[in-house]
C-alpha cells in the first residue's frame, strides 16, 4: 500500500528519517519552516557517539560520507577549575567513539543524500487536526493545507505535532546557557584559546560553568552555564546585550581572567538559551496515523546526546515503518515502546551527568563520573 508520510522539521532527525524511507522506496515529504536550506547558521560541533548516532548514519548509509566530516583533534578534553587551574587534559587519540563534525555539515550531508524536492521550505506549521482514520490535516501559517497519511513530528521542543498525542509542554529546567563566540582565536584570544585547547574545555564550580569547543578555522564555540531560577532568567532576557555581559561577569566574580574573557572579548552579542525539558517519564498512547521523534518526543537538558538520540530515533521508525508497510500502526507502536525505555534510560544518566557537572562537589565530580574506572 502507498502511504503519504508527512515530516514535519528539517532538522537532522526528520532528514534522516526521510533518508532511510527514501532508501526503502518509501514516499515522503519534510516541511521545515526555514525558508531555505541557508536561511539560518545550523550551530556548532556535535560529537557522533558509536552506539546512537552512528549507528543511525550506518542504518541510513551514510557513515562513509560522515567519516570525511570528522573534525581531527575534536575528541580532546580538558577540565579546568574556576581559576583556570587544569584538572584533566586528554588528547585526542582517535579512540574516543565520539568524534566530532559540524552541525550545518551533517545536515549538508542528509539534505545532499535525499530525492530533489524532498523537502519544502518556508513550510511553517500552524496546527495539525485530526481526519479520521489515523489521516491528518497539516494547516500551515501561509494558509496551504496538506493531508497525510502518516505523520511525523520531527519539530522540536516546541512541536506543533505534539499536542496530537500529549497534553505535556516543556518547562524550564533551572538551567540557563549563554553562548558566546571567539573569531580568529589563536590569534586574537591567545589565553583563552589556549584554555580552551584543541577540542572541548570544561571549565566548573558549583551551579556554574564555561563549556567550550574548538572548531574549524580557528573558533571557539562558548557556553557559559548557570542554574538559575525563572525570575532571574527573565530578568536577564530583559536585559540590552552589554548588561547581559555585565551581570555575567558579576556571576563570574573571581574566575580566571583568560575564562571570563569568552564573556568579556566575544565576537558579536551573547545568545540566551534557557534550558527547558519535557517529563522523564514523557510517554503518550499509540495514536493512529501520528508519531514524535527527537526533542518533540523527549526533550532534556543536553547532556551530549539529544541529537545523537534523534537520529537514532529516525533511523529506528524509517525500517520499522518500511518493514511494515501494511501494519504501520503496530510498527509505530512497537517503535514508540523502544523509544520511550531509550529515552527515560538517557535521561536518568543525563542527570547524573549534569549534576557531575554542576554539583556541589564541581569540577572533581567530574572527574569522578567520567574519568575514573
Amino acid at each position: 500500500m502507498t502511504r503519504d508520510i508527512a515530516v514535519v522539521g528539517g532538522g537532522l532527525a526528520g532528514l534522516l528519517l526521510a533518508r532511510v524511507l527514501q532508501e526503502r522506496g518509501i514516499r515522503v515529504k519534510v516541511y521545515e519552516a526555514d525558508a531555505s536550506r541557508t536561511a539560518r547558521s545550523q550551530g556548532g560541533m556535535l560529537d557522533m557517539h558509536e552506539d546512537t548516532g552512528q549507528t543511525a548514519l550506518r542504518m541510513a548509509g551514510l557513515h562513509d560520507g560522515f567519516k570525511g566530516l570528522i573534525h581531527e583533534g575534536g575528541q580532546a578534553i580538558r577540565v579546568l577549575d574556576q581559576h583556570g587551574t587544569v584538572l584533566l587534559d586528554r588528547p585526542d587519540d582517535g579512540q574516543g567513539g565520539r568524534p566530532e563534525v559540524r552541525r550545518g555539515d551533517l545536515r549538508d550531508l542528509l539534505l545532499n543524500s535525499l530525492h530533489p524536492d524532498t523537502v519544502q521550505w518556508g513550510a511553517k506549521l500552524a496546527t495539525v487536526t485530526s481526519l479520521g482514520g489515523g489521516r491528518h490535516a497539516l494547516h500551515f501559517v501561509n494558509g496551504s493545507v496538506v493531508h497525510a497519511d502518516w505523520v511525523v513530528g520531527a519539530d522540536g521542543a516546541w512541536s506543533k505535532v505534539r499536542p496530537i498525542v500529549s497534553s505535556s509542554v516543556p518547562q524550564y529546567a533551572g538551567l540557563t546557557y549563554v553562548e558566546t563566540w571567539l573569531s580568529n582565536a589563536d590569534l586574537n584570544h591567545g589565553a583563552s584559546a589556549r584554555a580552551a585547547g584543541r577540542g572541548a574545555m570544561f571549565a566548573l564550580a558549583p551551579g556554574q560553568g564555561i563549556f567550550t569547543h574548538r572548531e574549524p578555522n580557528d573558533i571557539v564555540h562558548a557556553y557559559i552555564a548557570m542554574q538559575r531560577d525563572a525570575a532571574w532568567l527573565e530578568g536577564l532576557q530583559k536585559e540590552n546585550p552589554e548588561t547581559v555581559v555585565s551581570r555575567m561577569l558579576a556571576e563570574f566574580a573571581g574566575w580566571a581572567p583568560e575564562l571570563t574573557h569568552f564573556m568579556a572579548g566575544a565576537d558579536g552579542p551573547p545568545v540566551i538559551r534557557p534550558i527547558y525539558s519535557l517529563p522523564l517519564d514523557h510517554t503518550w498512547a499509540p495514536t493512529p496515523g501520528i508519531t514524535l521523534i527527537g526533542d518533540a518526543a523527549h526533550l532534556r537538558p543536553p547532556a551530549g546526546d539529544g541529537a545523537n538520540l534523534a537520529m537514532l530515533d529516525a533511523a529506528e521508525l524509517g525500517h520499522a515503518i518500511a518493514d511494515q508497510p501494511d501494519r504501520m500502526n503496530e510498527a509505530v507502536a512497537s517503535f514508540e515502546a523502544r523509544m520511550f525505555e531509550r529515552s527515560a534510560t538517557a535521561a536518568q544518566d543525563g542527570i547524573e551527568g549534569m549534576q557531575a557537572l554542576l554539583g556541589e562537589d564541581a569540577p572533581h565530580s567530574v572527574l569522578k563520573f567520567f574519568f575514573q574506572p
